[in-house]
This record gives structure tokens, C-alpha cells and sequence, in this order.
């Protein structure tokens, strides 16, 4: 049996995963979801001190309170700022690391950086003008890729998102530069994640490629289950 916990990505909640999870277990797996401070049913606790180390710290906690070891950690989207750090601050329960279509940042940078200023820049407008200078707005009216019934079940559950999580820079160690990586590449997926893509492989990391736009895990979950048993 295996532990995976999955990391899930901006104005998102654990609630993403429940078909990925429900692969895993079916599998005979222990799996844990957690949802972020200040996202999903953890949207009570959005405030202006909620930052990327906040969510480092949700996931971190989980794994030591559950006393979780050998770990395969699986951050989708921004989600893969958050495992990126957990790594670093935990590296001995870790076995693997897992990015979704995801950002993989360097040490200094914050998703602001990774993010081209004409998408990032209206987010962190509205955030001055509609989330009291502290929340972003969810801005999705539409998921390319995803099927409009799934859509108006997903997009209720989206809250706003802690702006600090998008400004606050990521700070590494190299503590766990070690571990092993795979990249999970979707061919319809987005284009914001395509230097980190690129930067995977460079590193040499396992790179995979599979069907499905970015929010995979909703709309193609075969197929995430897949490539994570994959690792194991």
C-alpha cells in the first residue's frame, strides 16, 4: 500500500480530487486530499495573513500529524508551488513528487513571476477593486476542454483565492533537490505551465504526457490514476 496526498490548485479544494481518489483507493491506497487555508469548505479562514507559506504549512501538518512516511506528493496548477516547498521543508517523507500541469518554481520566485503579466495583472486587479485587496476572484466563465454539466457542478465550489499565495516568493533550501520528479504533462492543458514543462525536462525528470485539458483531475481522472500508479 502507498500514501499519496494531493495537492490541489488555485480557487480550487480537496473536493477536486474525489474521483482520482476514489481510483486510488480502489486500488488499496491511502490517499489524503486537504484543502488549502482560505479555499473550498476553508473559505471562513481567507484572510490578508494567508500566504503560499500558509498552504505549505496545511500540507506539511498533515503529513506529520498523520505521521505519513514515503510519501508520493501531487501538487495540479500553483499546486506544484505548494508541494514544491513541502519537499524542501520535509524531505525525508517524501518518496516522490508529482506535478499536474503544474508550476515548478525556483527558489525566489512566486507565482507571480511564473505567470505572464496579462493574466496575472487582471487577477491582482480585481483583488484590489472586488476582493478587499486580499482575495482574488475566481475569473473562470468557462473550462476549455470541460463538459458544460461538469462545468456548472464545478465552478460553484471555486472561492476566491488568497492574493498572497500568488505574491509571496518561495523560499528553498535543496533539501530535497534529491527526490525523484515526474511531470505530468495535458496535451490540452495550459499554457502558462509550459516553461516549467520545459524546465522538467531539462531536469531530467520523468516527463509524461496524457489526454485531457488542465483541470485533468475532473475530467479525465482515469487517467491521472494511471500515471500515479504508475510511479509506484
Amino acid at each position: 500500500m502507498a500514501t499519496f496526498v494531493l495537492v490541489h490548485g488555485a480557487w480550487g479544494g480537496g473536493w477536486e480530487w474525489r474521483w482520482v481518489r476514489a481510483g486510488l483507493r480502489s486500488a488499496g491506497h491511502e490517499v489524503f486530499t486537504p484543502t488549502l487555508t482560505g479555499l473550498g469548505e476553508r473559505a471562513h479562514l481567507i484572510s490578508p495573513g494567508v500566504g503560499l507559506s500558509t498552504h505549505i504549512e496545511d500540507v506539511t501538518a498533515v503529513i506529520e500529524s498523520e505521521e505519513l512516511t514515503d510519501v508520493v506528493l501531487c501538487g495540479q496548477s500553483s499546486g506544484g508551488m505548494v508541494v514544491t516547498g513541502v519537499a524542501d521543508r520535509d524531505p525525508e517523507r517524501i518518496a516522490h513528487v508529482a506535478y499536474l500541469d503544474a508550476l515548478v518554481p525556483s527558489d525566489g520566485q512566486s507565482m507571480v513571476d511564473l505567470i505572464p503579466s496579462d493574466l496575472i495583472g487582471p487577477a491582482l486587479d480585481r483583488a484590489r477593486t472586488e476582493g478587499d485587496g486580499y482575495r482574488v476572484p475566481c475569473p473562470f466563465d468557462d473550462e476549455p476542454g470541460m463538459p458544460v454539466e461538469l462545468f456548472r457542478w464545478y465552478r460553484p465550489k471555486m472561492t476566491d483565492h488568497p492574493v498572497g499565495a500568488f505574491e509571496e516568493p518561495i523560499r528553498l533550501t535543496g533539501r530535497g533537490d534529491a527526490i525523484p520528479r515526474t511531470y505530468i504533462r495535458c496535451r490540452q492543458g495550459s499554457e502558462v505551465v509550459i516553461p516549467s514543462a520545459e524546465l522538467a525536462r531539462r531536469r531530467g525528470w520523468r516527463y509524461v504526457e496524457i489526454e485531457g485539458p488542465h483541470d485533468v483531475q475532473v475530467v479525465n481522472p482515469e487517467a491521472v490514476v494511471a500515471v500515479l500508479l504508475s510511479i509506484l
